[in-house]
């Protein structure tokens, strides 16, 4: 019998990501073993005409075995479309992982994340912070000692 396979086992140690990184099935997820975006596009269309012609087929009167297996038709497809979605957003969630950090395309501000990097990068204080306290008062050195004759 062998031992349970703990979720981490077989993932690479080092912290650059690939698209092959990425865990499915215990195995590394490989694009070239699932489904493409060409038989996911084929299950949509399907399902599209069988989801149309389902309910026809009552309303024509067809016969009630022929709308029954059209029924199970959908839902089948409908769950291998489902999974097939399922895999390919992981592709993609894969390669994000291995892109790292991305902009966004039309924002010229920074984002939170930039913003939070650059505050715990060490030595990147606020600027604003130290030059918006007033500055210390000086003795003036041509008064003589600080003297000036007014009592407090």
């Amino acid at each position: 019998m062998t031992q349970p396979e703990k979720p981490d086992q077989g993932r690479p140690e080092t912290e650059s990501s690939t698209a092959r990184d990425v865990l499915y099935k215990g195995a590394p997820l490989d694009s070239e073993k699932g489904p493409g975006l060409g038989c996911f596009w084929a299950q949509v269309v399907l399902l599209a005409v069988l989801l149309a012609l389902t309910p026809l087929s009552v309303a024509w009167a067809w016969p009630t075995s022929l709308s029954a297996v059209l029924l199970v038709a959908v839902l089948v497809l409908l769950l291998f479309a489902g999974q097939t979605v399922i895999f390919l957003l992981r592709l993609v969630a894969a390669d994000r992982r291995a892109a790292g950090r991305r902009r966004p395309l039309a924002s010229r501000t920074p984002t939170v994340g930039e913003i939070e990097e650059r505050a715990a990068t060490p030595g990147a204080g606020s600027p604003k912070a130290a030059s918006t306290a007033p500055p210390p008062a000086e003795p003036d050195p041509s008064s003589g000692g600080g003297g000036d004759g007014v009592r407090e």
